[in-house]
């Protein structure tokens, strides 16, 4: 079997990034890997987990389950990016506040799971917020205060935009 390599140019976390990837390559291996950003987690390697989740095209995407290949000129958020940028700072002190992360291992893709919820609109329901995160699986916590932090960040952004 070959060796094939491709070349990608893409943004991540908001810097141009230019690198040569295995084509094989899955986009968590390449962020982890080659980019050293360690935040976004192997799991169960088939998207089953959620322990990989990173955005590409403000979109959340399983990092396991796509190839580097294919984000070829997209925008990749990682968690690091998005903590840095102070987007997800609330649900960062909720998540602390109620104890709602433990090992730690699913908290980065939890916490970007819980963002895309919370931007599309209103206060979900705790039924809408168990259904959203149901894909991605916390071994620790039990998932009650997951979704008691963020009902209470819903809450929260909702009186702010009042």
């Amino acid at each position: 079997m070959s060796d094939m390599r491709c070349d990608i140019a893409l943004t991540v976390n908001g810097e141009a990034v230019r690198e040569t990837v295995d084509a094989r390559q899955t986009l968590v291996d390449f962020l982890r890997e080659q980019l050293v950003l360690t935040g976004s987690h192997i799991g169960c390697e088939h998207g089953v987990c959620g322990a990989c989740t990173v955005r590409v095209n403000g979109v959340i995407v399983r990092g396991c389950l796509m190839l580097a290949a294919q984000c070829e000129g997209a925008k990749v958020e990682t968690i690091e990016g998005v903590s840095d940028t102070g987007e997800i700072a609330d649900l960062q002190e909720a998540f602390e506040r109620r104890n709602a992360l433990q090992c730690g291992f699913c908290t980065p893709g939890m916490l970007l799971t819980a963002q895309e919820l919370l931007s599309a609109g209103p206060v979900p329901s705790r039924e809408k917020i168990r259904e959203h995160i149901s894909g991605n699986y916390c071994r620790c916590t039990g998932y009650h205060a997951i979704v008691d932090a963020i009902e209470a960040v819903a809450k929260a952004r909702a009186g702010a935009h009042k």
